[in-house]
């Protein structure tokens, strides 16, 4: 299993429901208790593999906040600068303003630092419903950045193929899980 810890880390997770959506509160998705390096390095190592195959490419984008860790670990394993797509606006000049939408929230986030012709891999935590990245990739595409590929820790719906067959863009994650009665099930 090139994933243990995890995996292993997945099944020791807990569920919370936000009104109708299931939860998983784990160190990658949310910080809590605390993101052990192990498992960051097993990640970053997979990640690393991954891109490999996307390149030349001049950035690593992720989004605020769960991304943040997994981009500075690929960004030191790669050498490769990463931007952040920021919950909060600066006005600076060439800011673009992205309305993302999840299965619990709606909020704004903007994006500065790059521009047309830039080359960029997208990493995150965790796909659900594919609001955030669905308005990342429209706004991107606006911008005129070509995104090589989409690379997240965890897959926890059935938005992946339809959003890559939207944007023309693969989207590969490491795990599918799915949440039965409470429990984390791993999709094989």
């Amino acid at each position: 299993m090139k994933l243990k810890k995890l995996e292993e880390s997945l099944y020791e997770a807990p569920i919370v429901k936000k009104g109708d959506y299931n939860y998983i509160v784990h160190p990658i998705t949310d910080g809590v208790p605390s993101i052990k390096p192990d498992l960051l390095k097993e990640i970053t190592r997979e990640f690393k593999k991954l891109v490999k195959k996307y390149s030349p490419f001049d950035r690593i984008v992720t989004m605020e906040a769960m991304g943040i860790p997994l981009a500075a670990a690929l960004s030191l394993e790669t050498n490769t600068p990463f931007t952040i797509i920021r919950k909060r606006e600066y006005g600076l000049p060439g800011e673009v303003s992205v309305e993302q939408v999840t299965g619990y929230s709606k909020s704004k986030m903007f994006i500065n630092g790059l521009s047309k012709g830039n080359k960029v891999v997208i990493v995150d935590d965790v796909i659900s419903t594919g609001g955030t990245l669905r308005a990342v990739l429209a706004a991107l595409q606006r911008i005129g950045v070509t995104v090589k590929g989409v690379f997240i820790v965890l897959n926890k719906g059935d938005s992946i193929h339809a959003i890559s067959k939207e944007f023309n863009t693969p989207i590969t994650t490491l795990v599918s899980i799915n949440i039965i009665n409470g429990k984390v099930i791993i999709q094989k």
